[in-house]
Protein backbone atom coordinates (compact mmCIF):
# COMPACT_ATOMS: atom_id res chain seq x y z
CA UNK A 1 0.00 0.00 0.00
CA UNK A 2 1.05 3.60 -0.55
CA UNK A 3 2.92 5.31 2.28
CA UNK A 4 2.28 8.92 3.24
CA UNK A 5 5.93 9.51 2.33
CA UNK A 6 5.96 7.22 -0.73
CA UNK A 7 5.96 9.70 -3.62
CA UNK A 8 9.58 9.24 -4.69
CA UNK A 9 9.60 5.46 -4.26
CA UNK A 10 9.05 3.06 -7.16
CA UNK A 11 8.72 -0.12 -5.09
CA UNK A 12 6.65 -1.08 -2.08
CA UNK A 13 8.62 -1.73 1.07
CA UNK A 14 9.32 -5.37 1.94
CA UNK A 15 6.87 -6.58 4.58
CA UNK A 16 9.66 -7.74 6.90
CA UNK A 17 11.40 -4.36 6.61
CA UNK A 18 8.10 -2.59 7.19
CA UNK A 19 7.58 -4.57 10.39
CA UNK A 20 11.17 -3.94 11.47
CA UNK A 21 10.83 -0.23 10.77
CA UNK A 22 7.44 0.18 12.45
CA UNK A 23 7.15 1.55 15.98
CA UNK A 24 3.37 1.49 16.33
CA UNK A 25 3.53 -1.59 18.58
CA UNK A 26 5.04 0.52 21.35
CA UNK A 27 4.51 4.19 20.46
CA UNK A 28 0.73 3.68 20.15
CA UNK A 29 0.51 4.72 23.80
CA UNK A 30 1.38 8.27 22.71
CA UNK A 31 -1.82 8.65 20.67
CA UNK A 32 -3.59 11.00 23.07
CA UNK A 33 -0.57 13.29 23.26
CA UNK A 34 -0.10 13.09 19.50
CA UNK A 35 -3.66 14.31 18.95
CA UNK A 36 -3.24 16.96 21.64
CA UNK A 37 -0.15 18.30 19.87
CA UNK A 38 -1.90 18.18 16.50
CA UNK A 39 -4.88 20.11 17.83
CA UNK A 40 -2.61 22.88 19.11
CA UNK A 41 -0.64 22.91 15.85
CA UNK A 42 -3.67 23.16 13.56
CA UNK A 43 -5.28 25.85 15.71
CA UNK A 44 -2.11 27.86 15.27
CA UNK A 45 -2.08 27.22 11.49
CA UNK A 46 -5.60 28.60 11.28
CA UNK A 47 -5.00 31.63 13.49
CA UNK A 48 -1.82 32.49 11.60
CA UNK A 49 -3.74 32.11 8.28
CA UNK A 50 -1.30 29.51 7.03
CA UNK A 51 -4.34 27.39 6.20
CA UNK A 52 -7.91 28.59 5.84
CA UNK A 53 -10.08 28.95 8.92
CA UNK A 54 -12.64 26.41 7.65
CA UNK A 55 -9.83 23.94 6.94
CA UNK A 56 -8.48 24.35 10.47
CA UNK A 57 -11.96 23.87 11.90
CA UNK A 58 -12.54 20.74 9.81
CA UNK A 59 -9.25 19.23 10.92
CA UNK A 60 -9.96 20.07 14.58
CA UNK A 61 -13.39 18.44 14.36
CA UNK A 62 -11.85 15.44 12.63
CA UNK A 63 -9.13 15.02 15.26
CA UNK A 64 -11.72 15.16 18.04
CA UNK A 65 -13.73 12.47 16.23
CA UNK A 66 -10.62 10.33 15.71
CA UNK A 67 -9.80 10.68 19.41
CA UNK A 68 -13.28 9.44 20.32
CA UNK A 69 -13.00 6.51 17.89
CA UNK A 70 -9.62 5.39 19.27
CA UNK A 71 -10.81 5.73 22.87
CA UNK A 72 -13.92 3.63 22.18
CA UNK A 73 -12.04 0.98 20.22
CA UNK A 74 -13.85 1.82 16.99
CA UNK A 75 -10.54 2.55 15.27
CA UNK A 76 -7.40 0.43 15.35
CA UNK A 77 -3.79 1.09 14.44
CA UNK A 78 -1.88 -0.72 11.70
CA UNK A 79 1.80 -1.46 11.12
CA UNK A 80 1.27 -0.39 7.53
CA UNK A 81 1.37 3.20 8.77
CA UNK A 82 4.54 2.62 10.82
CA UNK A 83 4.04 4.89 13.82
CA UNK A 84 1.42 6.62 15.91
CA UNK A 85 1.73 9.87 13.94
CA UNK A 86 0.95 8.40 10.54
CA UNK A 87 -1.75 6.16 11.99
CA UNK A 88 -3.54 9.16 13.46
CA UNK A 89 -3.12 11.11 10.23
CA UNK A 90 -4.49 8.22 8.17
CA UNK A 91 -7.49 7.86 10.47
CA UNK A 92 -8.03 11.60 10.09
CA UNK A 93 -7.82 11.28 6.29
CA UNK A 94 -10.39 8.49 6.38
CA UNK A 95 -12.63 10.75 8.44
CA UNK A 96 -12.40 14.11 6.61
CA UNK A 97 -10.66 13.42 3.30
CA UNK A 98 -7.68 15.15 1.60
CA UNK A 99 -7.87 18.27 3.76
CA UNK A 100 -6.28 16.12 6.48
CA UNK A 101 -3.03 16.48 4.57
CA UNK A 102 -2.84 20.14 5.56
CA UNK A 103 -2.35 19.18 9.22
CA UNK A 104 1.31 18.41 8.56
CA UNK A 105 2.04 21.89 7.23
CA UNK A 106 5.03 23.43 8.99
CA UNK A 107 6.02 20.38 11.00
CA UNK A 108 7.83 17.05 10.69
CA UNK A 109 7.53 13.75 12.42
CA UNK A 110 10.90 14.64 13.95
CA UNK A 111 9.59 17.58 15.96
CA UNK A 112 6.21 15.89 16.37
CA UNK A 113 7.56 12.81 18.15
CA UNK A 114 9.77 14.91 20.41
CA UNK A 115 6.68 16.92 21.37
CA UNK A 116 4.57 13.82 21.99
CA UNK A 117 7.23 12.29 24.19
CA UNK A 118 7.67 15.46 26.22
CA UNK A 119 3.91 15.83 26.72
CA UNK A 120 3.65 12.21 27.83
CA UNK A 121 6.65 12.45 30.12
CA UNK A 122 5.33 15.56 31.85
CA UNK A 123 2.22 13.60 32.83
CA UNK A 124 4.20 10.54 33.88
CA UNK A 125 6.77 12.40 35.98
CA UNK A 126 3.87 14.03 37.81
CA UNK A 127 2.34 10.59 38.45
CA UNK A 128 5.62 9.10 39.74
CA UNK A 129 6.24 12.11 41.99
CA UNK A 130 2.75 11.66 43.44
CA UNK A 131 3.44 7.98 44.19
CA UNK A 132 6.76 8.80 45.87
CA UNK A 133 4.90 11.33 48.00
CA UNK A 134 2.46 8.60 49.08
CA UNK A 135 5.27 6.27 50.15
CA UNK A 136 6.92 9.12 52.05
CA UNK A 137 3.64 9.83 53.82
CA UNK A 138 3.38 6.22 54.90
CA UNK A 139 6.96 6.23 56.20
CA UNK A 140 6.11 9.22 58.40
CA UNK A 141 3.05 7.40 59.78
CA UNK A 142 5.18 4.35 60.59
CA UNK A 143 7.87 6.55 62.15
CA UNK A 144 5.24 8.07 64.43
CA UNK A 145 3.82 4.65 65.29
CA UNK A 146 7.24 3.25 66.23
CA UNK A 147 8.65 6.43 67.72
CA UNK A 148 10.39 4.76 70.67
CA UNK A 149 11.28 1.40 69.12
CA UNK A 150 15.02 0.79 69.46
CA UNK A 151 17.09 -1.54 67.29
CA UNK A 152 20.74 -2.07 66.46
CA UNK A 153 22.09 0.51 64.03
CA UNK A 154 24.61 -1.13 61.72
CA UNK A 155 27.71 -0.41 59.72
CA UNK A 156 29.30 -3.18 57.64
CA UNK A 157 26.15 -5.15 58.63
CA UNK A 158 27.63 -5.32 62.14
CA UNK A 159 25.99 -3.86 65.23
CA UNK A 160 27.35 -0.35 65.65
CA UNK A 161 25.19 1.94 67.80
CA UNK A 162 21.57 1.67 68.92
CA UNK A 163 19.08 3.80 66.98
CA UNK A 164 15.36 4.43 66.86
CA UNK A 165 13.35 2.62 64.18
CA UNK A 166 11.62 5.92 63.43
CA UNK A 167 15.01 7.45 62.62
CA UNK A 168 15.90 4.47 60.43
CA UNK A 169 12.65 4.78 58.46
CA UNK A 170 13.08 8.51 58.04
CA UNK A 171 16.47 7.90 56.43
CA UNK A 172 14.50 6.45 53.51
CA UNK A 173 12.07 9.37 53.64
CA UNK A 174 14.97 11.75 52.89
CA UNK A 175 16.33 9.50 50.15
CA UNK A 176 12.91 9.53 48.49
CA UNK A 177 12.71 13.28 48.98
CA UNK A 178 15.87 13.71 46.92
CA UNK A 179 14.40 11.38 44.29
CA UNK A 180 11.26 13.47 44.16
CA UNK A 181 13.25 16.68 43.89
CA UNK A 182 15.40 15.25 41.10
CA UNK A 183 12.32 14.30 39.09
CA UNK A 184 10.71 17.68 39.73
CA UNK A 185 13.92 19.38 38.65
CA UNK A 186 14.14 17.29 35.47
CA UNK A 187 10.53 18.25 34.71
CA UNK A 188 11.75 21.76 33.94
CA UNK A 189 13.96 20.46 31.14
CA UNK A 190 11.17 18.25 29.81
CA UNK A 191 8.85 21.25 29.75
CA UNK A 192 10.23 22.70 26.50
CA UNK A 193 8.32 22.78 23.18
CA UNK A 194 10.19 21.43 20.13
CA UNK A 195 7.20 21.59 17.74
CA UNK A 196 7.82 24.01 14.93
CA UNK A 197 11.45 23.00 14.52
CA UNK A 198 10.51 21.00 11.44
CA UNK A 199 12.74 18.15 10.33
CA UNK A 200 15.87 19.99 11.50
CA UNK A 201 16.03 23.50 10.01
CA UNK A 202 12.83 25.20 11.10
CA UNK A 203 10.15 26.21 8.59
CA UNK A 204 9.49 29.00 6.09
CA UNK A 205 5.84 29.24 7.18
CA UNK A 206 5.00 32.18 9.50
CA UNK A 207 4.16 29.96 12.46
CA UNK A 208 3.71 31.14 16.04
CA UNK A 209 5.51 28.65 18.25
CA UNK A 210 4.73 30.55 21.44
CA UNK A 211 1.03 30.22 20.67
CA UNK A 212 1.45 26.44 20.48
CA UNK A 213 3.52 26.40 23.67
CA UNK A 214 0.81 28.32 25.50
CA UNK A 215 -1.88 25.99 24.16
CA UNK A 216 0.05 22.90 25.32
CA UNK A 217 1.18 24.49 28.60
CA UNK A 218 4.90 24.30 27.84
CA UNK A 219 7.02 26.67 29.92
CA UNK A 220 9.52 27.36 27.12
CA UNK A 221 10.07 27.14 23.38
CA UNK A 222 13.27 25.43 22.19
CA UNK A 223 15.90 27.73 20.73
CA UNK A 224 17.73 25.56 18.18
CA UNK A 225 15.87 23.46 15.63
CA UNK A 226 18.64 20.88 15.19
CA UNK A 227 19.00 20.40 18.91
CA UNK A 228 15.22 20.28 19.31
CA UNK A 229 14.70 17.22 17.13
CA UNK A 230 17.79 15.31 18.27
CA UNK A 231 17.75 16.13 21.99
CA UNK A 232 16.93 13.24 24.29
CA UNK A 233 18.81 14.59 27.30
CA UNK A 234 15.48 14.91 29.04
CA UNK A 235 14.92 11.16 28.60
CA UNK A 236 18.36 10.33 29.96
CA UNK A 237 17.92 12.68 32.88
CA UNK A 238 14.58 11.13 33.80
CA UNK A 239 16.00 7.63 33.43
CA UNK A 240 18.91 8.62 35.67
CA UNK A 241 16.57 9.97 38.34
CA UNK A 242 14.52 6.76 38.15
CA UNK A 243 17.66 4.63 38.38
CA UNK A 244 18.69 6.39 41.57
CA UNK A 245 15.15 6.02 42.89
CA UNK A 246 15.53 2.28 42.39
CA UNK A 247 18.87 2.27 44.18
CA UNK A 248 16.97 3.52 47.22
CA UNK A 249 13.97 1.24 46.73
CA UNK A 250 16.31 -1.73 46.34
CA UNK A 251 18.24 -0.83 49.51
CA UNK A 252 15.02 -0.61 51.47
CA UNK A 253 13.82 -3.88 49.95
CA UNK A 254 17.05 -5.64 50.89
CA UNK A 255 16.65 -4.58 54.51
CA UNK A 256 13.04 -5.74 54.62
CA UNK A 257 14.09 -9.09 53.16
CA UNK A 258 16.78 -9.45 55.82
CA UNK A 259 14.50 -8.28 58.62
CA UNK A 260 11.82 -10.72 57.48
CA UNK A 261 14.19 -13.69 57.85
CA UNK A 262 14.04 -15.90 60.92
CA UNK A 263 17.57 -14.84 61.82
CA UNK A 264 16.43 -11.24 62.25
CA UNK A 265 12.67 -11.59 62.83
CA UNK A 266 12.33 -7.80 63.00
CA UNK A 267 9.28 -7.56 60.76
CA UNK A 268 6.05 -9.37 59.94
CA UNK A 269 4.47 -8.85 56.53
CA UNK A 270 0.76 -9.44 56.12
CA UNK A 271 -0.53 -12.60 54.48
CA UNK A 272 -2.15 -10.37 51.85
CA UNK A 273 1.23 -9.03 50.66
CA UNK A 274 3.28 -12.25 50.77
CA UNK A 275 3.23 -15.53 48.88
CA UNK A 276 3.73 -19.22 49.63
CA UNK A 277 5.67 -22.12 48.20
CA UNK A 278 4.34 -24.77 45.86
CA UNK A 279 6.25 -27.46 47.77
CA UNK A 280 7.04 -26.12 51.27
CA UNK A 281 3.80 -25.50 53.21
CA UNK A 282 5.44 -23.37 55.91
CA UNK A 283 6.87 -20.71 53.58
CA UNK A 284 5.81 -17.07 53.59
CA UNK A 285 7.89 -15.21 51.05
CA UNK A 286 8.51 -11.43 50.77
CA UNK A 287 7.97 -11.40 47.00
CA UNK A 288 7.01 -7.72 46.77
CA UNK A 289 10.36 -6.43 47.98
CA UNK A 290 12.26 -9.16 46.15
CA UNK A 291 10.64 -8.05 42.90
CA UNK A 292 11.38 -4.39 43.58
CA UNK A 293 15.00 -5.33 44.27
CA UNK A 294 15.09 -7.32 41.03
CA UNK A 295 13.37 -4.69 38.91
CA UNK A 296 16.15 -2.25 39.72
CA UNK A 297 18.28 -4.14 37.19
CA UNK A 298 15.99 -3.37 34.28
CA UNK A 299 15.77 0.30 35.25
CA UNK A 300 19.57 0.56 35.43
CA UNK A 301 19.78 -1.22 32.07
CA UNK A 302 17.36 1.21 30.46
CA UNK A 303 19.57 4.12 31.46
CA UNK A 304 22.65 2.46 29.99
CA UNK A 305 20.72 1.57 26.81
CA UNK A 306 19.71 5.19 26.26
CA UNK A 307 23.20 6.53 26.89
CA UNK A 308 24.56 4.03 24.38
CA UNK A 309 21.93 4.95 21.77
CA UNK A 310 22.87 8.63 21.97
CA UNK A 311 26.63 8.52 22.33
CA UNK A 312 27.59 8.41 18.64
CA UNK A 313 24.70 10.15 16.89
CA UNK A 314 25.57 12.98 14.49
CA UNK A 315 23.13 15.89 14.22
CA UNK A 316 20.25 15.95 13.69
CA UNK A 317 17.50 13.29 13.79
CA UNK A 318 18.44 9.64 13.25
CA UNK A 319 16.20 6.57 13.28
CA UNK A 320 18.16 5.32 16.29
CA UNK A 321 16.08 7.73 18.34
CA UNK A 322 13.07 5.49 17.79
CA UNK A 323 14.73 3.29 20.41
CA UNK A 324 14.24 5.94 23.09
CA UNK A 325 10.65 5.03 23.86
CA UNK A 326 10.77 1.48 25.14
CA UNK A 327 13.42 2.23 27.81
CA UNK A 328 11.58 5.28 29.17
CA UNK A 329 8.17 3.60 28.91
CA UNK A 330 9.47 0.57 30.78
CA UNK A 331 11.23 2.53 33.52
CA UNK A 332 8.21 4.75 34.16
CA UNK A 333 5.88 1.74 34.23
CA UNK A 334 8.24 -0.14 36.53
CA UNK A 335 8.50 2.81 38.90
CA UNK A 336 4.74 3.25 39.09
CA UNK A 337 3.93 -0.39 39.73
CA UNK A 338 6.79 -0.77 42.23
CA UNK A 339 5.93 2.34 44.23
CA UNK A 340 2.30 1.31 44.37
CA UNK A 341 3.22 -2.20 45.55
CA UNK A 342 5.57 -0.79 48.19
CA UNK A 343 2.84 1.54 49.47
CA UNK A 344 0.45 -1.41 49.85
CA UNK A 345 3.16 -3.41 51.63
CA UNK A 346 3.86 -0.55 54.05
CA UNK A 347 0.17 -0.54 54.94
CA UNK A 348 0.38 -4.22 55.82
CA UNK A 349 3.57 -4.50 57.82
CA UNK A 350 4.37 -4.80 61.52
CA UNK A 351 7.73 -4.16 63.16
CA UNK A 352 8.55 -6.34 66.17
CA UNK A 353 9.69 -3.80 68.74
CA UNK A 354 10.51 -6.33 71.48
CA UNK A 355 12.67 -8.40 69.16
CA UNK A 356 14.51 -5.31 67.91
CA UNK A 357 15.31 -4.16 71.45
CA UNK A 358 16.34 -7.69 72.40
CA UNK A 359 18.82 -7.71 69.51
CA UNK A 360 20.75 -4.85 71.13
CA UNK A 361 21.41 -6.89 74.28
CA UNK A 362 25.06 -7.83 74.65
CA UNK A 363 26.09 -6.39 71.28
CA UNK A 364 28.53 -3.82 72.77
CA UNK A 365 26.77 -1.10 70.73
CA UNK A 366 27.04 1.36 73.62
CA UNK A 367 30.84 1.15 73.71
CA UNK A 368 31.12 4.60 72.14
CA UNK A 369 29.03 6.00 75.00
CA UNK A 370 31.61 4.75 77.50
CA UNK A 371 34.37 6.37 75.46
CA UNK A 372 32.38 9.61 75.27
CA UNK A 373 31.96 9.54 79.06
CA UNK A 374 35.72 9.36 79.52
CA UNK A 375 36.27 12.17 77.01
CA UNK A 376 33.78 14.38 78.84
CA UNK A 377 35.82 13.73 81.99
CA UNK A 378 39.06 14.87 80.41
CA UNK A 379 40.58 11.89 78.58
CA UNK A 380 41.62 12.34 74.92
CA UNK A 381 39.31 10.38 72.64
CA UNK A 382 42.05 8.08 71.27
CA UNK A 383 43.02 7.04 74.80
CA UNK A 384 39.36 6.62 75.71
CA UNK A 385 38.90 4.45 72.64
CA UNK A 386 41.70 2.14 73.79
CA UNK A 387 40.35 1.92 77.35
CA UNK A 388 36.91 0.91 76.15
CA UNK A 389 38.43 -1.54 73.68
CA UNK A 390 40.06 -3.25 76.67
CA UNK A 391 36.71 -3.29 78.48
CA UNK A 392 35.06 -5.01 75.49
CA UNK A 393 37.91 -7.53 75.37
CA UNK A 394 37.39 -8.21 79.09
CA UNK A 395 33.65 -8.73 78.58
CA UNK A 396 34.24 -11.18 75.77
CA UNK A 397 36.63 -13.21 77.95
CA UNK A 398 34.27 -13.23 80.93
CA UNK A 399 31.05 -13.65 78.91
CA UNK A 400 29.57 -10.42 80.22
CA UNK A 401 27.76 -7.56 78.54
CA UNK A 402 28.48 -3.87 78.96
CA UNK A 403 25.08 -3.48 80.59
CA UNK A 404 26.06 -5.97 83.27
CA UNK A 405 29.20 -4.10 84.31
CA UNK A 406 28.94 -2.05 87.49
CA UNK A 407 30.76 1.26 88.10
CA UNK A 408 33.11 -0.73 90.34
CA UNK A 409 33.94 -3.05 87.41
CA UNK A 410 34.65 -0.07 85.20
CA UNK A 411 37.01 1.48 87.78
CA UNK A 412 39.44 -1.33 87.05
CA UNK A 413 40.04 0.29 83.67
CA UNK A 414 39.99 4.00 84.51
CA UNK A 415 39.62 6.10 87.67
CA UNK A 416 37.47 8.49 85.64
CA UNK A 417 34.59 6.03 86.01
CA UNK A 418 34.40 6.86 89.74
CA UNK A 419 31.23 8.92 89.32
CA UNK A 420 29.69 6.81 86.55
CA UNK A 421 26.03 5.90 86.95
CA UNK A 422 24.74 2.35 86.77
CA UNK A 423 22.99 2.93 83.41
CA UNK A 424 26.11 4.12 81.59
CA UNK A 425 25.90 1.16 79.20
CA UNK A 426 22.13 1.37 78.65
CA UNK A 427 20.92 1.44 75.06
CA UNK A 428 18.01 3.69 76.04
CA UNK A 429 20.29 6.29 77.63
CA UNK A 430 22.59 5.98 74.62
CA UNK A 431 19.81 6.73 72.17
CA UNK A 432 18.37 9.55 74.25
CA UNK A 433 21.75 11.25 74.60
CA UNK A 434 22.24 11.82 70.85
CA UNK A 435 20.38 15.07 70.36
CA UNK A 436 22.64 16.76 67.85
CA UNK A 437 20.61 17.85 64.84
CA UNK A 438 19.98 14.81 62.66
CA UNK A 439 20.61 12.45 65.58
CA UNK A 440 18.48 9.72 67.14
CA UNK A 441 17.73 11.47 70.43
CA UNK A 442 14.11 12.31 71.23
CA UNK A 443 14.55 16.07 70.81
CA UNK A 444 16.48 15.71 67.56
CA UNK A 445 13.95 13.22 66.27
CA UNK A 446 11.04 15.53 67.09
CA UNK A 447 12.76 18.27 65.08
CA UNK A 448 13.35 15.87 62.19
CA UNK A 449 9.74 14.66 62.21
CA UNK A 450 8.52 18.24 61.98
CA UNK A 451 10.94 18.92 59.15
CA UNK A 452 9.70 15.85 57.29
CA UNK A 453 6.06 16.82 57.70
CA UNK A 454 6.78 20.38 56.55
CA UNK A 455 8.76 19.13 53.56
CA UNK A 456 5.96 16.80 52.54
CA UNK A 457 3.35 19.48 52.99
CA UNK A 458 5.12 21.95 50.72
CA UNK A 459 4.83 19.75 47.63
Amino acid sequence: MSKLWGGRFSQDIESSINDFNASIDFDARLWQHDILGSLAHVKMLGRCRIIKADESEAIIAGLIAVRADIASGASEFSRDYEDVHMNVEQLLRNKIGPVAGKLHTGRSRNDQVATDLRLWLKDEITAVVRLIHSVQSRLIVLAEEYLDTILPGMTHLQHAQPVRLSHHLLAYFWMLQRDRERLQDSFGRVDVLPLGSGALAGTSYPIDRQMVADELHFAKVSENSMDSVSDRDFVVETLSALALLFVHLSRFSEEMILWNSQEFSFVVMGDNVTTGSSIMPQKKNPDVVELIRGKSGRVFGNLMAMLTILKGLPLAYNKDLQEDKEPIFDSIDTAKVSLNALYVLLNNIEFKSDRMLEATSGDFSTATDLADYLVKNGLPFREAHEVVGNIVKFCEKTSQTLEELTPADLLQFSPLFSSASSNIGSVISSVNSRNSRGGVGSDALAYQMNAARETLGKT
